[in-house]
């Protein structure tokens, strides 16, 4: 007599990140000249490129790994780590520099506990510097999300902070 063990459905997990860039790959022909806009749907969907999508990209469009890397990081849209929800940028333009744009970095760098381009830990915010936002006639300026504030002090920084707005 021989006992016979039942055996358990084997269930396959698969990575949420190549199932959503699987779908994203879907809505292009894999042609290599597309290796832009598949890379700012990627990161539209995450937020940045996962290291694991670049690899997907790569071989969809039939090209090298070093290729699609090179691209990500030679522009400065393209983010390798997770952003905040919130992404701060301020100013570094001469208007805003020589109005105070400097101080409200450091003020926002100490609020926040990190430095310009990184994340706090919680991914609540980033912290960006922009060459020039155009906006001189408001300067200093700092932006949060798509948010515009002009004209800014240490004072507005620190309640942009402790509000939320930021």
């Amino acid at each position: 007599m021989t006992v016979t063990q039942a055996t358990q459905p084997v269930m396959i997990v698969q990575d949420p990140v190549k199932v959503r860039v699987g779908e994203i790959l879907a809505r292009f022909k894999g042609d290599s000249s597309e290796l832009i806009p598949v890379l700012q749907k990627v990161q539209e969907a995450f937020g940045y490129l996962p290291e694991e999508s670049m690899k997907q990209i790569a071989r969809f469009l039939g090209i090298r790994e070093s290729s699609v890397f090179g691209v990500a990081t030679f522009y400065a849209q393209f983010k390798l780590v997770p952003t905040g929800r919130n992404i701060i940028k301020v100013c570094r333009g001469t208007g805003c520099h020589v109005r105070g744009a400097p101080q409200l970095l450091g003020e926002l760098e100490k609020r926040l506990g990190v430095k310009a381009g990184e994340t706090t830990p919680d991914l609540e915010y980033s912290l960006e510097t922009v060459a020039c936002f155009g906006s001189c006639a408001l300067a200093p300026v700092v932006v949060v999300n798509d948010q515009v504030y002009g004209r800014m002090t240490l004072p507005k920084v620190r309640k942009l902070v402790e509000d939320g707005g930021a």
